[in-house]
């Protein structure tokens, strides 16, 4: 049966509804989100605007109040559910890295015979060109791409996001920006901007309609504002509450609104502050606003619904160590053997050399002796003068070596030789006899 992508998708999203809605890894903290919101908006329609509907002209004017802090309150939610549940640009993956990029360069292998083999080499960054400067953007190893301006590979969700701004454990999703063609399209910034500013203007107005009410308590019953705060005790927590949370939602909001005039997202404004980058991004204030709200949204770059087509298996390049396999002929015993037959022929023509020299030696002195034949030279080679002990010391110096070859060195000839020689070696007096 075949598959659809969401069902493998290789990053740390949840999908619900068939792949229709995509959530971050971090789901689970909406549900946090939605009690602050919520309980608060509760507590506030119980205790504080019910007692307000009739509390202005004309009469029945107070249940604005009322209707107004429910409906806000679902337009909060409904952009908190926009944000969390949208794609916020992820690009798709490659299944195999860019080929376009690869580079082949020879290189000398001692271990391959002293052959030069070829070798790929891959660029792990890049430079395009942004409003006239040069940036430079990396390779990612997970997506296999080359990442585009401004896009950021994000270790919760395992994504690369375009314009990734941070992820928001709020939300429980991460917030970008997609791009295409240097024109930013709509993905859930500008949702989760206006979920941010509307969750600041929620607080002000309960803190505001708290304060009022506790206004019309000190009016009616001609109390001081202690009088009045001891008979609706869940109005001073909510003034409390809504001041704590000013704080952080209030502060988020003007957070944003300096990055959106700025034209920089939370990402690059702590690693450009870090680095003393220069901005490349900022095209004015007036400009960076309509970038972001002014943009269109368009689908999401990833169909998660589509069925998974399976690609026909790319061809692999050819293993160096298989080409070392096959010149060695499939069996690295023998080649250590033919390494040992060439020694053991080295060993023997130097010997063959040294005996020869001694002869011509005892000729230039005028010996009678009879002069050595090859087939002497060959019974002197296979006597006991041939010990193990120089094939034991020559392979005790071939096991030195740092290449684990068997192959004799001229030293090692040389030295072998001299042992050889001082063993036939014969005087001229025994020549004589």
């Amino acid at each position: 049966m075949e598959k659809r992508v969401y069902e493998v998708w290789k990053g740390s999203n949840k999908f619900i509804l068939g792949g229709r809605l995509i959530f971050g890894p971090d789901a689970k903290s909406i549900l946090v989100t939605i009690l602050l919101i919520v309980v608060p908006v509760v507590v506030f329609c119980a205790f504080v605007a019910r007692h307000l509907r009739h509390a202005f002209s004309p009469y029945n004017a107070g249940y604005a109040i009322l209707g107004v802090a429910i409906v806000y309150t679902i337009f909060v939610l409904i952009l908190l559910f926009l944000t969390s549940a949208r794609d916020p640009g992820i690009i798709p993956r490659n299944s195999h890295p860019p080929e376009e990029d690869f580079r082949y360069e020879s290189s000398v292998s001692a271990e391959a015979g002293g052959r030069q083999t070829p070798s790929l080499q891959f660029p792990r960054t890049k430079e395009v060109i942004v409003n006239g400067i040069p940036v430079r953007v990396k390779y990612c190893d997970t997506c296999m791409l080359y990442r585009p301006p401004r896009c950021s590979h994000c270790s919760i969700c395992n994504n690369c996001v375009q314009r990734f701004d941070h992820h928001c454990p709020w939300v429980g999703q991460c917030i970008g920006l997609e791009t295409d063609c240097c024109v930013y399209e709509q993905r859930n910034y500008w949702y989760f901007f206006m979920f941010v500013s509307s969750a600041t203007l929620l607080c002000i107005y309960v803190f505001s309609l708290s304060a009022v009410y506790i206004k019309v308590l000190m009016d009616d019953h001609h109390g001081t504002v202690w009088k009045a705060m001891q008979k609706s005790p869940p109005s001073v927590i909510l003034m409390a509450y809504c001041f704590i949370a000013l704080w952080f939602v209030g502060g988020l909001t003007g957070f944003h609104l300096y990055l959106i005039a700025t034209n920089q997202t939370t990402y690059e404004n702590f690693r450009f502050r870090a680095d003393n980058r220069i901005n490349v991004y900022n095209l004015g204030c007036p400009s960076n606003f309509l970038e972001v709200f002014s943009t269109t949204i368009k689908p999401s770059k990833n169909n998660f619904r589509a069925f998974v087509i399976e690609e026909a298996p790319r061809p692999t390049l050819p293993s160096t160590q298989g080409a070392e396999a096959e010149d060695l002929g499939g069996n690295p015993r023998s080649k250590v053997e033919d390494d040992l037959e060439i020694g053991e022929d080295l060993l023997k023509i130097s010997q063959r050399r040294n005996i020869e020299e001694i002869d011509e030696d005892i000729r230039s002195r005028g010996s009678n002796g009879p002069a050595r034949t090859t087939l002497d030279v060959d019974s002197i080679m296979d006597s006991d003068h041939r010990s193990p002990t120089i094939r034991s010391e020559t392979r005790h110096s071939s096991w030195g070596r740092r290449s684990g070859s068997w192959e004799i060195a001229p030293d090692d000839v040389f030295a072998n030789s001299k042992v050889t020689e001082s063993q036939s070696h014969i005087t001229p007096k025994e020549a004589r006899r």
